[in-house]
């Protein structure tokens, strides 16, 4: 019997019928043009719900669009939010499921990783986790076919992240996506500022991002470890705020998405 882990906020954080669902996420990455010059090999994009941060999700898998057919394999990563990990963990589950359907997971790449110290099996950290889900119905819409390989991302060091990548990385057939939000709960204007500071730390690849920065901060600096390793260059496809979509400024939360393309890649 296959286990499948089911869709934990389908109907909250995203339409939770399929239809509207898909015509949601095609109206978002129709609006989100980019211009990528090459393939990008990793993204940084947000996971609050679709009326928040769907545009800005989308500016980041705009950037995919061109080489869709390519992508068959997804390296998903995304902090926990409900159960404390120390390490990475990976679901016991062998598909994913949202109302758009089935998403098998990479068993080989699960395999690969799984015997690393750093790396556990958890159920609970992923069924009702929302910071990998939202991600799926994107994917679903834009790519032709892939599998997933799901990691919550707890306290984790940045080579420990990248160590796993290493492992995972693959070629052009495999994207690696890293979710986060940005800041949390601050005036528009603080936030605004923070969140800038945020960003240029980014893309200079420095990977001392802290939690109150990013809730993905750690996936964020194995990422970050990684793309220095590897000579990847980092792009600011967006930033925005909560209160530059659907809420009020006194308290929002930050938005942005990154492209990561390797410096010797062609179109």
């Amino acid at each position: 019997m296959i286990r499948t882990r089911p869709a934990a906020v389908a109907g909250t954080f995203y339409p939770g019928d399929a239809a509207t669902l898909s015509l949601t996420v095609d109206r978002l990455l129709a609006a989100a043009r980019h211009e990528a010059s090459h393939h990008p090999k990793a993204l940084i994009a947000p996971h609050a719900g679709y009326v928040y941060s769907g545009a800005m999700a989308a500016a980041a898998y705009a950037a995919l669009a061109p080489w869709a057919g390519q992508i068959h394999r997804v390296i998903l990563l995304g902090p926990t939010h409900r159960v404390a990990v120390n390490g990475i963990a990976l679901p016991e589950s062998e598909v994913f499921s949202t109302p758009l359907g089935s998403v098998r997971l990479d068993t080989q790449g699960v395999a690969s990783i799984a015997e690393l110290p750093q790396v556990v099996f958890s159920e609970q950290a992923h069924s009702f986790e929302h910071s990998l889900e939202v991600h799926l119905p994107f994917l679903q819409r834009l790519l032709p076919r892939f599998t997933l390989v799901p990691l919550a991302v707890g306290h984790a060091s940045p080579e420990v992240v990248a160590d796993v990548l290493d492992i995972l990385w693959g070629g052009p057939e495999t994207v690696i996506v890293v979710s986060s939000d940005l800041s949390h709960f601050l005036p528009y204007g603080t936030a605004q500022q923070v969140d800038c500071n945020t960003c240029r730390h980014i893309l200079q690849l420095d990977t001392h991002i802290h939690p109150e920065q990013a809730c993905g901060a750690y996936p964020i600096n194995g990422l970050l470890l990684a793309a220095a390793r590897r000579g990847l260059k980092p792009t600011l496809l967006g930033l925005c705020n909560s209160g530059d979509t659907a809420g009020e400024r006194s308290r929002v939360v930050g938005y942005a998405a990154f492209s990561f393309e390797e410096s010797n890649a062609h179109g």
